[in-house]
């Protein structure tokens, strides 16, 4: 198949973008066309910051962080600037427990660290340690005591829906 045939056959949206339309899994892994997968959720959503909060704690407890990761950034996408750092931070979270999840511990850790370092250099240069009631402070030592639970382990992953973390306390 020529580089042209194959740009030309992918899946594409309503603006001609790229988007894949194969389903996927809990984890947002792809699967196969024609299996049965998880729905997906709905990009470019704009929720107030308590709605984003409540939809991605839900997807969290139901071992769905990968989902969740897709709030947090319509949420960084469509707030404002000055809390773009909050949801970017709190959507690597998500997304470093999803690495963990599928095995991947070296990203996993990586991106839990990350995640864990933005909310604190974002708490310190807003001034705000609980915003719309997220706990801040345990949320990174949920994610650092997680990153080295997940390099430490023998088992190639951890259960998402157990290891998920509660936002608010």
């Amino acid at each position: 198949m020529s580089d042209v045939s194959s740009a030309r056959d992918r899946d594409r949206d309503e603006e001609g973008r790229a988007r894949s339309a194969r389903p996927r899994d809990g984890l947002g892994r792809p699967l196969s066309y024609g299996a049965e997968g998880v729905a997906r959720q709905p990009e470019g959503v704009v929720r107030s910051p308590e709605e984003t909060v409540a939809e991605a704690q839900a997807l969290l407890d139901a071992g769905r962080p990968f989902h969740a990761h897709e709030v947090f950034e319509d949420a960084w996408k469509s707030g404002p600037d000055e809390e773009r750092g909050l949801w970017r931070a709190l959507a690597q979270l998500a997304v470093g427990l999803t690495h963990a999840a599928r095995g991947n511990t070296a990203g996993g850790a990586r991106l839990l660290r990350r995640g864990a370092t933005g909310l604190t250099a974002w708490a310190e240069a807003i001034g705000r340690p609980a915003p719309y009631g997220i706990d801040l402070t345990s949320l990174d030592t949920w994610a650092t005591t997680l990153a080295m639970e997940v390099e430490r382990q023998n088992a190639p992953t951890v259960d998402a829906a157990t290891s998920a973390p509660r936002l608010r306390h």
